[in-house]
C-alpha cells in the first residue's frame, strides 16, 4: 500500500501519480480519516494520563483522611471514556486501512500516463513467419495432431477448459521442464506452493479487497471465516512467503520460482478469434519472484526481463517486448514489461509473460521487511515475472512452426524430452 506519510507530506505528488492510471483517488477523505485517527489517539492518551494522575493521588488523599469516593467516580468516568476512545480508534483504524488497501500502486516516474494505447514496444525478436501455404489455426493443428482434446475438456469442466493428451501432454511437460531446468541453473529456488491460499495472501499481494470477485473461493470445513481461494498465479503465494518477517540484508535478494496451475474465474469472452487455449479458467505457469532491497530493485527487474525474454528466444518464437503505460499495469505494480508472442491465425501479439516491480507496495501490505547492515529496518521490494505461461506458448509454437503437410516442427530445446523433431498425424 502507499505510505500514509507520503500522502500527508506530498498529497499532490501522490494524486498526480495515481492520475496517470486514470485513478481519481479520494486522498482528502483518507487525510480526514488520518486526522480523525490522530485526534482520537491524542484524546485517548490525555484521558489515560489523567487517569494515571488521579490514580496516583488516591494513596495521598486516603492518608490525609480525605473522601476518595469522588476520585473513584471520576476513575470510572475516565475508564468509560477511554473505552469509548479505544472503540472509536479501532473503527477509524479499520476505515483508514481499508481506504489505503484500495489504493493502487503509484507508477514509477518514467512510466507514461494512459492506457494500452500508450504502451511502447522496446524490443522485437525475430521476424513474423511467412508461409507459402495457407496456415492453420492452432485449434485445427492441435486436434489433427491429437495434442489437445477441446471437446472432452469442455465436457469435463465447461467452456474455457481443455485437456492435453498423448504427445500434447508430453509437449506441455517439455515446456515446463525447459523452464524449470533453466531457473534452477540460474540459481533460483524451486517452490511448489499450496494451490489453496488464505485471505491474507490475496491481501498481501494486492489483489484483495478490490479484486476478491475475480478468484475462485473455496468452502472449507472451517466455514466462511477461513476465506480460502484458489491461487490465480503463484506470485500470490511467493510474495507472501516472508509475510510478517524481518529478513537480514545479507540474505537478499531471494530468488524464487514456482510451478502451479493458475485458476482464473474470469476467463474472457470466448470470442471466435480467442478460441482454443488463448483464454482459460486453468492453465500452467512457471512464475519467478525476487525479494530484494530498494537498491537492488532495478537490477532485479532487468534480470527478470532478461530471463523471460531468453526463454522465448530459446524456443525460437517471434515476439515483441512492450513497456506498459500506467493504466495498463496491474493495480499492484509500479512498472510492467510484457512479452507478447505472435499468433499468426489471430494476426496479433498475445502476452505470454508480464515482468513487474511492485516496489514496496506489497511489502507494506504484508509487512515483509529487512534489517540493513547498519541495523535500520525497512521494507523490501518485490518483483515477479512469468517464466513462462504455457497456454499461449503452445498455440504460438504449433502455429509458428507449422508445415505445409500439417505437421509441426518441435523447437530444438524441447526435442530430447518430446522424443521427436516433428509432430505428424498418427
Amino acid at each position: 500500500m502507499i505510505d500514509i506519510n507520503l500522502i500527508r507530506s506530498d498529497t499532490a505528488k501522490v494524486a498526480a501519480a495515481l492520475a496517470k492510471r486514470g485513478c481519481d483517488a479520494d486522498l482528502d477523505g483518507i487525510l480526514a480519516l488520518d486526522n480523525k485517527r490522530r485526534e482520537i489517539i491524542g484524546k485517548g492518551e490525555a484521558l489515560k494520563a489523567e487517569k494515571n494522575k488521579v490514580s496516583a493521588d488516591i494513596p495521598r488523599l486516603k492518608k490525609a483522611g480525605e473522601d476518595v469516593q469522588p476520585i473513584f467516580a471520576r476513575m470510572r468516568e475516565l475508564g468509560d471514556e477511554i473505552a469509548a476512545a479505544d472503540a472509536a480508534l479501532r473503527t477509524v483504524d479499520d476505515e483508514l486501512r481499508h481506504a489505503l488497501l484500495c489504493l493502487p500502486n503509484m507508477p514509477d516516474d518514467d512510466v507514461v500516463a494512459g492506457g494500452k494505447e500508450n504502451n511502447a514496444v522496446v524490443k522485437v525478436f525475430g521476424k513474423k513467419p511467412k508461409f507459402d501455404f495457407t496456415p492453420k489455426h492452432h485449434v485445427e493443428l492441435c486436434e489433427s495432431l491429437k495434442l489437445i482434446d477441446y471437446e472432452r475438456g469442455v465436457k469435463l469442466a465447461g467452456n474455457g477448459s481443455w485437456l492435453y493428451t498423448g504427445r500434447g501432454a508430453v509437449l506441455e511437460w517439455a515446456l515446463l521442464d525447459y523452464f524449470i531446468k533453466t531457473h534452477v541453473k540460474d540459481g533460483y529456488t524451486f517452490i511448489l506452493p499450496p494451490h489453496m491460499l488464505n485471505y491474507e495472501c490475496g491481501l498481501g499481494a494486492g489483489q484483495f479487497p478490490k479484486f476478491e470477485d475475480d478468484v475462485y473461493r473455496v468452502e472449507t470445513a472451517e466455514g466462511g471465516a477461513a476465506r480460502r481461494f484458489m491461487l490465480p498465479t503463484a506470485e500470490t503465494a511467493l510474495v507472501n512467503l516472508y509475510r510478517g518477517e524481518i529478513l537480514q540484508q545479507a540474505e537478499l535478494p531471494k530468488k524464487l520460482f514456482a510451478y502451479t496451475p493458475c485458476y482464473r474465474k474470469e476467463a474472457g469472452s470466448y470470442r471466435a478469434e480467442e478460441r482454443g487455449m488463448i483464454r482459460g479458467h486453468q492453465f500452467d505457469k512457471v512464475e519467478m519472484v525476487q525479494v530484494t532491497t530498494p537498491e537492488g530493485s532495478k537490477a532485479a527487474f532487468e534480470e527478470l526481463v532478461g530471463k523471460a525474454c531468453a526463454l522465448v528466444e530459446g524456443l525460437g518464437l517471434h515476439y515483441r517486448l512492450s513497456k506498459l503505460a500506467a493504466g495498463d499495469c496491474s493495480a499492484s505494480m509500479a512498472r510492467t514489461y510484457d512479452i507478447e508472442v505472435w499468433i499468426p491465425s489471430m494476426g496479433i501479439y498475445k502476452e505470454v509473460s508480464s515482468v513487474s516491480n511492485a516496489n514496496d507496495y506489497q511489502a507494506r501490505r504484508n509487512m515483509t521487511r529487512y534489517r540493513a547492515a547498519d541495523g535500520k529496518i525497512g521494507y523490501v521490494h518485490t518483483l515477479n515475472g512469468s517464466g513462462l505461461a504455457t497456454s499461449r506458448i503452445m498455440p504460438a509454437i504449433v502455429e509458428q512452426y507449422q508445415n505445409s503437410d500439417g505437421s509441426v516442427t518441435v523447437p530444438e530445446v524441447l526435442r530430447e524430452f518430446v522424443g521427436t523433431d516433428v509432430l505428424r498425424k498418427e
